[in-house]
């Protein structure tokens, strides 16, 4: 079964997620032993956008969480998020961009990332699962299931199991899965990201000064 999601969605409630996300990094080339097992972190007070011309990826989970972390002025906080995982993904044409606010001088100071331009040298990652608030794509799903208990998913990755330890997600909670996600012109905002390993093909690096980003 294919089921097609067209548009954009506001993630305002931690229980409704309905799409999948696409695959970025908060840092560059991250490779951690665990594999499927995420880093334990808490979330910097600065989201990130990405954008990417078309992702594919393989073995699809999707379930709502809370990210905890830092205000850019120390505070502890949380965010509700729909945590995305695919066993592996690759990514055509892959902009990440974060802008620091009110630097002296310069005022908004972004870093992008640019990586994936060729089409024949994708970034591939495995085992990632990204933290977003927001997404706009064209979608396809192959083979979906949705309302599956998040720890009883079987096509995906699976959820984190610190976040079930830590309480930030319910195992018993809602989730969707799929074999197989498409997803092309794609926008989003989030928060973290994570990953077994994260191949960034022709990867390039720049700051701007009058605050630039990915859209």
């Amino acid at each position: 079964m294919e089921s097609q999601v067209r548009g954009g969605t506001r993630w305002k409630r931690f229980a409704v997620v309905m799409v999948p996300s696409v695959a970025a990094t908060a840092c560059i080339g991250v490779a951690l032993a665990q594999g499927a097992l995420a880093a334990s972190f808490s979330v910097s007070g600065q989201q990130f956008k990405v954008t990417a011309d078309q992702l594919e990826g393989d073995g699809f989970v999707q379930y709502g969480a809370v990210d905890s972390g830092v205000t850019l002025a120390g505070d502890k906080t949380i965010h509700p998020v729909a945590v995305s995982a695919f066993n592996t993904a690759k990514i055509t044409n892959l902009c990440q961009s974060v802008v620091t606010p009110n630097v002296p001088i310069f005022g908004n100071v972004s870093l992008i990332l640019h990586a994936g331009t060729d089409a024949s040298k994708p970034v591939e990652a495995s085992k990632l699962y990204i933290d977003l608030d927001d997404l706009s794509a064209d979608a396809t799903f192959t083979n979906i299931n949705i309302g599956v208990a998040a720890g009883s998913s079987t096509k995906g990755p699976g959820i984190k199991s610190d976040e079930a330890k830590a309480g930030q997600t319910n195992p018993n909670g809602f989730a969707q899965e799929a074999d197989h996600a498409s997803l092309s012109g794609v926008k989003q905002t989030a928060w973290a990201t994570t990953a077994g390993t994260f191949k960034l093909s022709g990867l390039h690096m720049s700051i701007s000064t009058k605050g630039a980003e990915c859209y």
